[in-house]
């Protein structure tokens, strides 16, 4: 049972070995102290392929929550690094396109309540105003169809430039004006651009549904040791406190199929509270 007193603590799914199966995952989870998994859907044809899960696949993954207690309430869409809604290719985009419906769908089927999308307008390709242009007809479309299945889409601050704070993801959220469309924002990569993590923060205030915890360094988004890099934890807890921030905070950290993956993340969340306990916040 969920405890509502406190700020829920997750682990992003990829900290935990890719050869577990859901229930030892949510299990593993629970051991090590967390209240919830984040699924990931990345561009591999692995994950991607979840979407394509018939009802007896999505039942088995609603079944081991129900059985182990561990919530998967938000999902991590980033399939869209591979098939950007910006794309001027018609036939990626209209693959992109696909795949926000299908994971809407999914979300819906197994009790996922947000889904944390990519802020790519394109990856691989190069970014222009056409882009950008089929980039926002592909989140309207996207907010239309995540409004009539009760889905909040939450833009992460990424390692992209064009989405690389919560001030320029807000452009978007207040232009939408959809309690269906939210910020996501990445402690890590709000650092390593170099922005004031306590003015960036306060620019979502109520608009702020999940919150990644990562370390990071200048221009170095990944792997970063908790500790080793440039983040201001305290300060940015202190801000999310300041604002009343009620709501999740994720782990994010890739440990790569470790052998002591277990002590690891165990780690880690101790470490993380360690600093959420100093900004005063609930845990």
């Amino acid at each position: 049972m969920i405890d509502l007193d406190r700020n829920p603590i997750g682990i992003y799914e990829k900290a935990i070995p890719s050869y577990y199966t859901w229930e030892e995952r949510l299990i593993a989870a629970k051991i090590a102290g967390y209240d919830y998994v984040e699924i990931s859907i990345d561009e591999s044809d692995e994950r991607l392929n979840r979407l394509e899960w018939n009802s007896k696949q999505r039942k088995e993954l609603a079944d081991a929550i129900h059985r182990t207690g561990v919530r998967i309430p938000s999902m991590c869409l980033s399939g869209h690094r591979r098939y950007p809604l910006g794309s001027e290719n018609d036939q990626i985009r209209n693959e992109a396109l696909n795949i926000m419906k299908k994971a809407i769908q999914f979300a819906s089927d197994v009790g996922i309540n947000v889904i944390q999308i990519a802020g790519y307008d394109v990856f691989y390709e190069k970014s222009n105003e056409k882009t950008i242009q089929r980039f926002y007809e592909g989140l309207k479309k996207s907010i239309e169809w995540a409004s009539k299945a009760n889905i909040i889409l939450a833009m992460e601050v990424m390692d992209y430039k064009f989405t690389g704070s919560v001030k320029k993801i807000m452009d978007y959220v207040k232009e939408f004006n959809s309690p269906y469309f939210q910020v996501y924002p990445d402690l890590g990569n709000i650092s390593a651009w170099g922005n004031d993590i306590a003015k960036d923060l306060q620019c979502g205030d109520g608009h702020i549904v999940a919150v990644h915890a990562k370390d990071t360094l200048p221009g170095e988004f990944r792997r970063v040791d908790f500790g080793k890099g440039c983040v201001d934890f305290v300060e940015g807890f202190t801000q999310l406190n300041r604002m009343n921030y009620q709501g999740p905070i994720l782990v994010e950290m890739w440990v790569d199929d470790s052998a002591d993956f277990m002590q690891i993340i165990t780690d880690a969340r101790k470490w993380i509270i360690n600093k959420m306990n100093k900004a005063g916040m609930k845990i």
